[in-house]
This record gives C-alpha cells, sequence and structure tokens, in this order.
C-alpha cells in the first residue's frame, strides 16, 4: 500500500522541480531578451524537464494502489508455449512417482537453466497479473453532466432569450413586452459496440479469468471511444464533440446560439512571441462571471508543455502552478488543469485548447450500461461476446464553453 509520506514525498520533488524549471526557464528567457535567441541546450533541458514534471505529476494525480504482491501459482496453472514439458514431466513426477519422464535428470551436475540437468524440477511460476498499456484521453464524465435515460433520446428546454422590462411614470401606460421565449434541446443515443470471441477450451482451462480480462479490456476501449466523441464526434451515428461546432470570434451577446465564441492566440499554430499569456487571460475573461465557480481549463500535454512556461507581464509570476496533493490537478490562472490527449493537436486553426464550466455546457446520456451478448453458438468453437453500450452527447449551453483558436485571427 503507499504510504501517505510517500505521497507527501513525491508532492515535495515535484515542487523542487517545477522552482528548478522556473529557474531553466527564467535563464533562458533572459538570453532571449539579450541576444534574441536561447542557448539550444537550455531548451533540450526545459523539454527533459517538461516530460519528468508531466510524470510526476500523473503519479501525483492518479495514485494507485500498490501492486499487491502475487501469490504462490498452483502447479496445475502452469500456462505458456514451451512449459508442457516442465508441466507434464513434474506433475507426473509429483502425482505417481513417475520418473521414466525425468531419467535424463539423473546426472552429476543440475542445473536449472537446461532442461536436462534439473530445468524440470523447477517449473516456472505464472502470475495473475496482465501487463496492459495505458491509453491517454480526456475525462469528459468528471467535468460534464451526465444522465441516465430510459428512452432513445433526451428532450429539455432552454430558456436563452431575456424578456424586455423598461421604466414607467407614475402616470406611463405600459406596453406588452417580450417574453424572452424557449427553445428545445434533444440529444439522442448511439451505439457503440465490440465483439471479441474465444474457444470455450480456452476460457475453461486458462490461468486467468479470459472472459472477465476480455470484458475489462472492452470497457476500457469503450471509454476512449466516447471520451473522443465527447471531444470532436461529428454527431452522426456518435456524440457531438465541442470542437465540431462552428465558432466565431464574437461575444455572447451578439452571437448566435449554437455558436461557439474562440479566442485566436494572435498567430497560425502557435501563441505569439511576445506576451504569449495575454490571449488566457483573455480567453478568461470572456466567459461569464457566473461559470467561473466550476470552470476548468482542458488541453493535451503538447499544449500544456508549452504554457507552463509563461508568466504574467506585470508582476512576472508563472500562471502555472503544479498540483502538488493527491488527486488535487495543476491549476492556470487559478482554474484546474486537465489534459485531454482527444483535443485536436496544435495546427493553424486548430482548437488546441478549451475554458469553461463543462458541467453547464455539455451533456451527457447513457441509456444503459455495458451489455454483453454470449453467444456459443454462431461461431463455434468461438464463444462470441457481443459488447454493447448506447450512451450520447451534446452541447447544450454555447456560452458555458469557450475555445482558443490557434490562428492569427
Amino acid at each position: 500500500m503507499i504510504e501517505v509520506s510517500e505521497v507527501r514525498s513525491a508532492s515535495e520533488t515535484l515542487a523542487r522541480a517545477f522552482e528548478e524549471y522556473k529557474s531553466v526557464n527564467d535563464r533562458r528567457l533572459e538570453e532571449i531578451e539579450r541576444r534574441g535567441s536561447a542557448d539550444v541546450l537550455l531548451s533540450e533541458k526545459l523539454s527533459r524537464m517538461d516530460n519528468s514534471i508531466n510524470n510526476m505529476q500523473d503519479d501525483i494525480t492518479n495514485v494507485k494502489a500498490a501492486m499487491r504482491r502475487p501469490g504462490k501459482a498452483l502447479l496445475g496453472e502452469m500456462r505458456g508455449e514451451g512449459n508442457s514439458a516442465y508441466k507434464q514431466a513434474f506433475l507426473n513426477y509429483i502425482a505417481k512417482g513417475n520418473e521414466v519422464d525425468l531419467s535424463s535428470l539423473q546426472t552429476k551436475a543440475l542445473e536449472v537453466i537446461n532442461n536436462g540437468e534439473g530445468g524440470f524440477m523447477v517449473p516456472p511460476e505464472m502470475s495473475d497479473r496482465i501487463v496492459t498499456r495505458q491509453f491517454d484521453t480526456t475525462p469528459m464524465r468528471q467535468l460534464a453532466t451526465v444522465m441516465t435515460i430510459s428512452s432513445d433520446a433526451v428532450e429539455m428546454l432552454r430558456d436563452t432569450n431575456e424578456p424586455s422590462a423598461s421604466w414607467i411614470s407614475e402616470l406611463g401606460v405600459p406596453s406588452d413586452t417580450n417574453d424572452g421565449g424557449i427553445g428545445r434541446i434533444r440529444i439522442p443515443v448511439h451505439e457503440l459496440y465490440a465483439q471479441p470471441k474465444a474457444t470455450q477450451k480456452l476460457l475453461d482451462d486458462a490461468v486467468l479469468n479470459v472472459e472477465e480480462w476480455l470484458i475489462n479490456k472492452v470497457a476500457a476501449k469503450f471509454s476512449r471511444a466516447e471520451n473522443n466523441a465527447f471531444v470532436v464526434g461529428d454527431g452522426i451515428g456518435m456524440p457531438r464533440g465541442f470542437t465540431s461546432y462552428t465558432a466565431q470570434a464574437v461575444s455572447d451577446s451578439t452571437r448566435s446560439w449554437g455558436v461557439l465564441q474562440y479566442v485566436p492566440t494572435g498567430v497560425n499554430g502557435a501563441f505569439a512571441t511576445s506576451s504569449p499569456a495575454d490571449v488566457l487571460f483573455d480567453l478568461v475573461y470572456q466567459l461569464r462571471v457566473g461559470y467561473h465557480p466550476k470552470a476548468s481549463f482542458i488541453m493535451p500535454r503538447a499544449v500544456s508543455d508549452m504554457i507552463r512556461k509563461f508568466k504574467e507581464n506585470t508582476t512576472q509570476a508563472y500562471i502555472w502552478q503544479p498540483g502538488l496533493q493527491q488527486g488535487q490537478p495543476s491549476t492556470l490562472l487559478g482554474f484546474p488543469v486537465y489534459l485531454g490527449e482527444d483535443m485536436p493537436p496544435v495546427a493553424t486553426g486548430s482548437y488546441s485548447l478549451a475554458f469553461g464550466n463543462f458541467e453547464e455546457g455539455y451533456t451527457i446520456v447513457d441509456r444503459t450500461g455495458m451489455q454483453i451478448l454470449r453467444d456459443p453458438y454462431t461461431g463455434a468453437p468461438f464463444i462470441k461476446f457481443r459488447c454493447t453500450k448506447r450512451t450520447g452527447g451534446d452541447v447544450v449551453n454555447f456560452e458555458a464553453i469557450k475555445l482558443l483558436k490557434f490562428s492569427a485571427s
């Protein structure tokens, strides 16, 4: 089990690393100001420190229980190509005292590394752990509103207009005013599926629970697929992502409903060279204050590495602060930062950073959780596992999410 002292030590290490990072970046900025360019070695060192800080931040944010030490495997659970001789010879000897298969072991020099010289006497141990590859995704379910519904779509009313009001004198005659109007939002669910298969013999004889492993693998893939759709999906047979909508550099008061607002960086495919942090202040101030309490940033790791070097012009303070406590994200201008690798990569005109109150701005709807149909007939001798999940998602409040566009205008 991970001790509290270990977490505290990791946080202190991250804090020291970020202080060193700021010191190196300060030297880089001084060289740019003095010479017009930075030393290549300093830039390379910063890049290495970026990777190190990202890894430390991930370790603290995603603290997991320590892997329990695997126990001794049963002899009958030994698996793997090339191990059958080990298993059979050893079990025959233990169960029946049959030494025929072990006759070649009766030599003076016995070695574990050589099957014929003692290797059969040391059968391999099989752990119940499967080493799995980790994939990056976007924590949309953590940020958005999530609803469970009992039909194929959800509809909700929206009140996006403001009624008119006027001052009137004591003897004035009032006239009818606009009531504001009511609109409707509809979010349908879409089906996500996968169909892995395995033979019945494998399911019966494998050391590990193959069925459970397959289902967990599919569930993880479903999670990544839906998170990707919540960000970039086109809405055709899948949820619609918030970056797929038309966006304009127009304020809330004059922009049409159904269109998001973006703030340009001022440079195609990059931040501005001079005062690059200013555009982030502009982005934050475009979001109405009422949305700020639960507002956050979503960006890919590549963008976070750029922003970590930015300073506020007046105080020369770094606008990025690492999260030093377990479960606490890093902050940018005081708002939480979530890494979203589903965001478009930085390019001319890309929306590679978003800021807003995603709980107000985006809604995810689930018709059912993951359902599994076990089919032993249509693909014999394989057992098919038809896995499906019905979910949807869409923007419901176009004022609550702002985009940063990497473009000149």
